[in-house]
């Protein structure tokens, strides 16, 4: 039986693959209070600095190592992916992807909303993690991470990617003029957006996109988990119901990928 106070971090079955490691941490499962009560792992956010380094403990541990084995970037919402032969100590380089093929390495995004993506070729040994917001899918951050992981011997044709949790269609209403720059920059892009609650209203598929730009990048099997991290409060952090609630901060939620 699991330990409810453990984290238990969601799989799938494309990433149930020999030799590889993966979780999409939620909140359940660490030590944070109040506002970010749970497994909260954002440096960036307000939260009692002990209990974020706990919980990250938490998640490497869960992971098969350690927090000296994360390497995690200081998320810009950029397209710049990171190469990591070994964990990072010290100050975090920028950027929102990581790829390793070096064993023991936990590749690690932090999201509350955005859409986490780990990818893997297991018969190369190199897997990554991406941090892919919308600016970060816009801007090409996806097919940096499977130029970078090509770049170490992977191949997209036996790649496998799955979505994590993110915000879903049905809670990502934005004005027109969003879908108005996926259209000119991304022909055929419109698919990817349903009317909202007023004629200046959109509402967005954030994961859809982002299964479209990995079909582009030619990666053969990808999946999106289905969960909606705006509804659901018990699972999972969310910038956008934070915004909706004038709450002044909120959680982060880690999701990793490890070889060996």
């Amino acid at each position: 039986m699991s330990d409810p106070d453990l984290p238990q971090p969601i799989t799938h079955p494309l990433l149930s693959l020999a030799g590889v490691r993966h979780g999409f941490f939620t909140r359940r499962g660490g030590v944070s209070t109040g506002l970010f009560e749970g497994l909260n792992t954002g440096l960036g956010s307000s939260d009692d600095p002990a209990a974020v380094a706990e919980n990250r403990r938490r998640v490497a541990a869960a992971m098969g190592g350690a927090p000296d084995d994360l390497a995690a970037c200081y998320q810009i919402h950029s397209s710049l992916t990171r190469v990591a032969e070994g964990p990072w100590r010290g100050d975090r380089p920028e950027g929102d992807a990581v790829a390793t093929r070096t064993p023991g390495v936990i590749c690690a995004v932090l999201t509350a909303d955005c859409a986490p993506v780990l990818l893997a070729d297991a018969e190369a040994g190199v897997v990554a993690a991406v941090h892919a917001g919308w600016k970060g899918a816009l801007g090409g951050v996806i097919h940096s991470a499977v130029a970078a992981m090509e770049a170490l011997g992977a191949r997209p044709a036996r790649m496998a990617a799955v979505v994590g949790p993110c915000i879903a269609q049905a809670s990502y209403e934005v004005g027109a003029d969003f879908q108005d720059r996926f259209d000119h920059h991304d022909p055929g892009s419109g698919r990817f957006f349903e009317p909202g609650e007023t004629r200046h209203k959109r509402r967005f598929d954030l994961a859809g996109f982002v299964l479209w730009r990995l079909e582009q990048a030619g990666v053969a099997d990808a999946a999106w988990t289905g969960h909606d991290t705006c509804v659901d409060e018990g699972a999972f952090y969310s910038n956008r119901r934070a915004l909706l609630r004038t709450e002044p901060d909120f959680g982060r939620l880690m999701s990793a990928i490890r070889l060996g």
